[in-house]
């Protein structure tokens, strides 16, 4: 077993100990909003959202980005779950920022190995073998960061499968201060219709 893996079930069992009422939660957030957010690690939602379990859906990915599997989950979200309001939330020092397309194709058609940033740029370390398919995948990196969040908000508000009538507030979370600052342009862009 490796160290991590025992680490993770160990941590389990105290969670289990301690589960208490908790399998008695609805299957729909009881406080009827999602977030979509970045995976990055230094990101809690539930802390800086003042979240507890129950509470609302989290969908998490690369950049926090409006990708289709994602507003596929914000529509199952409302529609069978009963949403009514969503959060897009990007955040500062985002590593999507550090690469576009055409970087992590080239890095992947290297060697499928992880690849290393620094001054000069990214490194790939791997002695291959790589793939093209590297290069046919959208990645959705950027570089603005508020445009960012902008994007996100109206392709979710312009998909034909989300109603006018959510309200889908955009904010970029700062990893050195844990505040929620909001994108005006978004705000605008996910006002209800």
């Amino acid at each position: 077993m490796s160290e991590i893996r025992g680490e993770i079930l160990a941590a389990n069992q105290t969670y289990v100990d301690s589960f208490g009422e908790k399998g008695t939660l609805a299957l729909p957030p009881a406080r009827r909003f999602a977030i979509l957010t970045c995976m990055d690690a230094r990101l809690d939602p539930a802390k800086y959202a003042g979240l507890a379990e129950g509470d609302a859906h989290v969908i998490r990915n690369a950049g926090g980005r409006a990708s289709d599997d994602a507003i596929r989950s914000l529509v199952i979200s409302y529609k069978l779950l009963g949403t009514r309001e969503w959060f897009v939330i990007h955040h500062t020092d985002c590593g999507m920022q550090l690469f576009d397309d055409d970087i992590i194709g080239d890095l992947l058609e290297q060697s499928l190995e992880t690849a290393t940033i620094d001054d000069q740029g990214w490194h790939d370390h791997g002695a291959g073998p790589g793939s093209v398919h590297g290069h046919y995948v959208k990645w959705l990196s950027f570089k603005d960061l508020a445009a960012s969040v902008v994007e996100d908000v109206e392709r979710i508000r312009s998909h034909p499968l989300v109603p006018g009538r959510i309200p889908i507030h955009g904010f970029i979370y700062d990893v050195k201060t844990g505040q929620l600052i909001e994108v005006s342009e978004a705000a605008k862009a996910g006002a209800p219709v």
